[in-house]
Parts: C-alpha cells; structure tokens; sequence
C-alpha cells in the first residue's frame, strides 16, 4: 500500500492524534486575550484549592494539550520501571541522516537510569555527538571506543559516568574513530570485537561485585560500515528511529534488507525489536500519512508513545545536556519518559 492510499489525517493509534510540542504550536488568535480593564470579566476567577489545569477552558488548542499532557503526566508518575531479566543490548540505526538517532539514544538512556536502572551508552558515531549530550569528554587525547576495538583497551577503562544522570555511564567516541574502518579491515575477527568488548566489561562487573547493566544502548554513525556492522553483531535488538516524513519509509526498507544480512551472516539473534516516530507534526496530513504506514507494517514493533518537533530536545545538546535534565517538564521529555517505560516493559 503507498502513501496516497492511505486517508489523510489517518492515524493507528488515536490517541496520538494532534501530538506537536506546545514550543512549536501556532500562538492563539487575538480573540483569545484577556478582555480590557474596563470590560465585564467573562468568567468566574478560579475558585480556593482548585489545580489550574481544573479551571481551564480545554476549547482551546492549548487548553487540551495542557490537559492531555497532564493525564500523561500523571499515568507515568509513581511507575516503576521492571529490570530486565538479562543486559539488553540495543542498537540504535536508520542509514537515513537526521532521523534523531542520537537524540533517541541519550533520552531514552536518560529516562531509564533516572528511573533507577543500570544504563549504559555506546558512541560509536565518529561526530561523538551522544558522548557531547550527555556532557562527556571527547576530545583527540581521551581514550575512547576507539582504542577499545582497535588496541583491545578494556572498555572499562574508557567508560565515563555522565555527571547530570545517576546510573548512566558512556563509553565516548573521538575523532580517531573516522579512520576506524580502515583499520579494522585487517584485524582478526574484526565484526566481532565490540561484541566480545562488551562481554569481557560484564564479567568485570560482576566479578567486581557492581550491578549488572539493565540497558546497552549502541549509537551508529548513518551508515553501514564496519562500525555499524559491529553494533549490529553486539546486539539482540535494533532500535530505529524514523522521521514523519516521505523520505524515511524509502530508507527503511534499506535498512531492513542490510539487518537481514546481518541475521543470515553474523547474528541470528538480532531481531528488530521497537520503532520510534520522531519530529511528529500534527498539524501536516503527510506525518499522520507516514505513521499510519509506518504502524500497518509494524504493528508490533511501533511504540505508541510518539515524540514531537520540540525546541526544547533541539536545544538541549548545545548545554551538553539531556532534555529529561534540560526542561524535564517539556512535552519533549515527557514523550522520551513513555517511549523508556513501553521499551522497559517489553522486557
């Protein structure tokens, strides 16, 4: 089925309909201001002990984002994530550039170590953009991932615990890592050597007597090298992120031929496990086309929660920071939290 099939404002799960982030949200009309000094007030001030959210006209746009918002809020509040029964390995990958592979990576990272489990981030993105949001030192004369597959350094000894997120630690990437390709093309057992890095680095902890690691989560460079074959071979699951745009849905089909190579070739047990919606506009008709595609294919594989254009995951690696530690009461970080929790029980 093709994209002009499909029912414009079409959307799988309904409950997603509309989602934008209010920092991106066209203002109110001018009808909607406060009446003059001198005019009548229109209605009641809000009474004692009333939240609010309780006394808002939810008619409005942003009267119901509010109100949406708060039920999310307050269906998150309280949970407990469940630990998973063994280290999951995730890799996250979409060949397509901008799709928020890294943004997907660090947040979701973020959210599930603030809730209290054992999380651990893999850059193995030349750029080191992951190791930058979450405020880690990767400039040309810190040992990073690098050293660990091409000189065999303990990934223990190249680990860095980000200093804004309890729980979470990071293996950062240097600028070293651009010539990686090229070098591991002569190496022994050259797919292989992250996965068996990450198994040597489980063993340590567990002989050292530290907590197991809940979540491994691997941030690919968009394309498929070396690098990316080598995340691919160290996982169990793929995580892909796609953009609601047209372009997306061509590179996914990509991306799915290179996994099944991969699970023919190298890792039977890599499965396609979740897929994300980034960037979502609920004002365009073509991002509610792409969704309600993306989730007949995948039923299974498609997380409900969405996450939407936001200023706020924009700006928040310019401050070396996380958005759940930036604005953690932006719809962008509150997006990120349900997307950690559905991804925490399919455990």
């Amino acid at each position: 089925m093709g994209l002009r099939e499909i029912q414009t404002g079409v959307f799988g799960d309904p409950a997603n309909t509309g989602v934008v982030s209010r920092e991106t949200s066209v203002p109110l009309p001018a009808a909607t201001e406060a009446p003059a000094a001198t005019e009548a007030p229109a209605a009641k001030k809000p009474g004692k002990g009333k939240n609010v959210l309780e006394t808002m006209d939810d008619s409005s746009p942003l009267g119901r984002e509010l109100a949406s918002e708060a039920k999310r809020r307050e269906k998150l509040s309280g949970k407990e994530l469940p630990k998973p029964s063994s280290t999951r390995i995730m890799t996250i990958s979409n060949q397509k550039g901008g799709v928020g592979k890294t943004t997907t990576t660090v947040n979701i990272a973020a959210a599930l170590a603030t809730a209290g489990l054992q999380v651990l981030v893999i850059d193995i993105d030349p750029q080191g953009n992951a190791s930058t949001a979450l405020n880690i030192d990767h400039h040309a004369d810190v040992d990073s991932i690098y050293d660990v597959l091409i000189d065999d350094v303990p990934l223990g000894d190249v680990v860095a615990r980000c200093p804004d997120v309890p729980n979470l630690i990071c293996a950062p990437a240097t600028i070293h890592l651009a010539g990686a390709e090229i070098e591991l093309v002569s190496l022994v057992a050259r797919e292989q050597r992250l996965r068996r890095a990450i198994d040597v680095y489980a063993r340590e902890r567990e002989s050292k007597g530290e907590p197991r690691l809940d979540f491994v989560f691997i941030d690919c460079p968009p394309s498929l090298g070396l690098l990316t074959v080598n995340a691919f071979v160290a996982a169990q699951e793929v995580l892909i992120p796609i953009q609601c745009e047209y372009y997306a849905l061509e590179g996914l089909s990509q991306l799915l031929k290179n996994i099944e190579m991969i699970q023919k070739h190298l890792n039977a047990d890599l499965v396609v496990s979740t897929i994300l919606l980034t960037m979502y506009d609920g004002r365009t008709n073509l991002a509610a086309q792409v969704a309600a595609e993306v989730r007949e294919h995948f039923p299974q594989q498609v997380l409900k929660a969405v996450v939407p254009r936001s200023v706020r995951i924009s700006e928040a690696p310019s401050y070396q920071q996380t958005v759940m530690t930036y604005d953690p009461s932006s719809s962008g970080a509150l997006s990120y939290q349900e997307a950690a929790a559905e991804i925490a029980s399919r455990s």
